[in-house]
Formats: C-alpha cells, sequence, structure tokens
C-alpha cells in the first residue's frame, strides 16, 4: 500500500489528524507523523519535515492551515509526492498550480471520508 505523511500530526485523539493516522494504517496504509513539536505519535517516530523522510512518500495528507504552509509546500516540490490531500480548513488554491505542474495530483478532500466510502485508493 502507500506511504502516507500526515503533516501536521497529533498526538491528541480527538484531532482529525491523528484519527487519520490510525485510520490509514487500519486500512493497510504506512502512515508517517510530521510534526515538528514531537518526538513520537501513535508508537511512532515523528519527523520535522517531509525532506526528513527517507521511503519515497506516496501521498502528502495536511492538516496544517495555509499560515503555515509555505515551507511545507517548498517541501512537497521538493520530495514529489504522487498526490497532496488538503483537507477541510486546509485548502490553499494559490499553490495548486504549482503543484500540478510539478506532476502532482491536487486533491481538496478529507482523508477519513475517502478512506471511508472506498474512494481514497480510486483518486490517484
Amino acid at each position: 500500500m502507500e506511504t502516507v505523511a500526515v503533516v501536521g500530526a497529533s498526538p491528541l485523539k480527538d484531532r482529525y489528524s491523528n484519527k487519520a493516522m490510525n485510520l490509514l494504517e487500519d486500512y493497510g496504509h504506512t502512515p508517517v507523523p510530521v510534526a515538528p513539536r514531537y518526538k513520537e505519535i501513535e508508537g511512532k517516530d515523528v519527523y520535522t519535515g517531509l525532506t526528513d523522510i527517507q521511503e519515497n512518500i506516496d501521498t502528502v495528507t495536511m492538516y496544517v492551515g495555509v499560515p503555515r504552509q509555505e515551507k511545507i509546500i517548498e517541501e512537497i516540490l521538493r520530495v514529489k509526492p504522487k498526490r497532496v490531500i488538503f483537507n477541510p480548513e486546509t485548502e490553499n488554491p494559490k499553490v495548486y498550480d504549482r503543484l500540478k505542474s510539478a506532476g502532482i495530483c491536487v486533491q481538496e478532500a478529507c482523508t477519513l471520508v475517502l478512506l471511508k466510502t472506498g474512494q481514497y485508493d480510486q483518486a490517484e
């Protein structure tokens, strides 16, 4: 299955990014938490940025608001995942053309809904 960078991952169980980490794993994907403030989330080592991840990233699922995305977008362009999912309240239409020009699929959707409705793998 896929390696999925969860940008803005949180150890707090009520956060959507935490729910996404668990659901991605339940569906056979490998979630990789990205959050500079934490060392470990859900028993997984946390990375401070996308460029610190050694394996290829298939999908980035975004849980960081637009004001904090600038550096993240630059890292996405460097690591070139197949797609970026902009979850609700992270949508950033100003960067979509840049990502698409780099060959990265852009999707405005909820990772949790995509997984639960069987649309996650279809969206690639």
